[in-house]
């Protein structure tokens, strides 16, 4: 069933503004994205939710001009930490024993660790690395959509700094790495829709040493 929903999805390129995805929808494909796996747990990247309709139209110039951001339903924006920090990772370790109802500083030997990989470096190496953890929600966030029969677009074409600017992110420490609009396509006015799904082929995508 899993790979059906990969073979049925692509990158809508035409969404109906009409269709909109139910709130019970857009929170499950959310919630995949929460339950992602990230480098030691720290769940270093933060989901954005957009549906005002005014908000999605100023990020179509942003977005250089892609009209789906506008018609789409949704828009996803994936933002990952900007750096790590001692607080940073304190709270996440602090939060999660409380919730497993263990003793603050269990995990001592290990932060003080994660504290003398990240801290010391750049925070362009940082957020290099905060980035790829949220490639992994946004992963599931587009598989989740897919098994729901909701269209998404993967977009990497859009000026990040422009979109932490509107939407206030440096204030949180945060810097956008992808955006996801989601919504129903516009089978008759989008040019992919019917098109044969194309990869390459299994003998050149594996490399096996058995």
């Amino acid at each position: 069933m899993l790979l059906e929903n990969l073979n049925w999805r692509y990158a809508t390129k035409k969404y109906d503004p009409t269709k909109k995805v139910s709130q019970e929808d857009v929170a499950k494909i959310v919630e995949a994205a929460r339950l992602a796996p990230t480098s030691s747990g720290l769940q270093q990247f933060r989901v954005i939710v957009i549906s005002n309709q005014e908000l999605k139209d100023k990020i179509v110039p942003i977005a250089w001009g892609q009209q789906i951001v506008a018609d789409c339903s949704h828009i996803l924006v994936f933002a990952a930490w900007d750096r790590y920090t001692e607080e940073r990772i304190d709270q996440i370790y602090n939060y999660t024993t409380d919730q497993r109802d263990l003793p603050r500083g269990r995990f001592d030997a290990y932060t003080s660790k994660l504290k003398d990989l990240y801290l010391p470096q750049t925070a362009e190496e940082n957020f290099n690395h905060t980035a790829r953890q949220a490639y992994i929600g946004f992963s599931l966030a587009i598989t989740q959509a897919a098994e729901l029969k909701i269209d998404s677009t993967p977009m990497e074409g859009f000026s990040s700094d422009e979109l932490d600017e509107l939407l206030g992110l440096k204030k949180k420490g945060l810097k956008s790495v992808t955006m996801l609009p989601i919504g129903y396509r516009d089978a008759e006015g989008d040019w992919l829709e019917g098109m044969k799904k194309v990869r390459n082929p299994k003998n050149e995508f594996v490399l096996e040493y058995a």
